[in-house]
């Protein structure tokens, strides 16, 4: 379903991002990866083989985010899950932390939908990230709550204003990803557990499933202006 098509996928070097780009290539898409590290980058493209290409990108930075687009002369696809932030209770966290998920993951992926448009297919699509925590928020966490709502808020608009260029929004749950080994084993095991006795199916996803679901938004033409939540029941509860 993806053959011919071109997706820009900007954190496409690992995680959700990688399982993407796979399942794209195999389905005869080619990708394009956007990543901060180079050498990280490479690594993923060379997995990939001839169907991949990759350029440097920061997503706290816009001009940044310009300068990957200028590289890109056409695209049908666009996702960008990269994005690097923190979280904390109010009175505890710092400015600079409460702050980086609107730089990173909210203006990150803002500007990118602005800088992707004037060269995206009309027939394409635009899937943002967002996260079950903007329907569940934590406790210690309200700005990163926050910035995940206003995400699926501008996924609607931007599939008003874009049409009919769709724009979609998954909203994952807790992941099972790389990204956990560079925190200490108890912190993810405490992590899984607790998010396990909160989701109905009793554990956490895989990367597999939720790049399924990107997958499906890229490809179904009757969908726009949705939000899907393959988060295992977890808002349900």
């Amino acid at each position: 379903m993806m053959d011919g098509q071109r997706v820009v996928i900007i954190g496409g070097s690992s995680g959700i991002g990688f399982a993407v780009a796979r399942q794209v290539v195999a389905d005869g898409g080619q990708v394009v990866l956007g990543g901060r590290d180079r050498e990280r980058l490479d690594a993923a493209v060379g997995k990939l083989g001839d169907a991949a290409s990759g350029g440097q990108v920061d997503t706290g930075d816009k001009e940044s985010i310009a300068r990957f687009f200028d590289r890109i002369d056409h695209l049908d696809q666009l996702f960008a899950p990269g994005s690097s932030y923190g979280r904390g209770r109010l009175t505890e966290i710092s400015d600079e932390l409460a702050e980086s998920p609107f730089r990173s993951k909210f203006w990150g992926q803002y500007y990118a939908v602005r800088h992707a448009v004037p060269k995206l297919a009309s027939t394409g699509s635009v899937v943002l990230m967002g996260g079950a925590y903007s329907a569940r928020p934590p406790s210690d966490g309200a700005a990163y709550a926050a910035c995940n709502s206003a995400l699926e808020g501008l996924g609607r608009a931007l599939a008003v204003e874009l049409a009919p260029v769709r724009v979609n929004v998954v909203a994952p749950g807790i992941v099972d990803s790389e990204l956990w080994a560079k925190l200490p084993p108890q912190v993810k095991e405490a992590n899984f557990a607790s998010y396990g006795e909160q989701a109905l199916v009793h554990r956490a996803g895989t990367v597999e499933e939720i790049a399924q679901t990107v997958l499906y938004l890229m490809t179904n033409r009757y969908t726009t202006g949705s939000v899907l939540y393959p988060d295992g029941g977890f808002t349900l509860r």
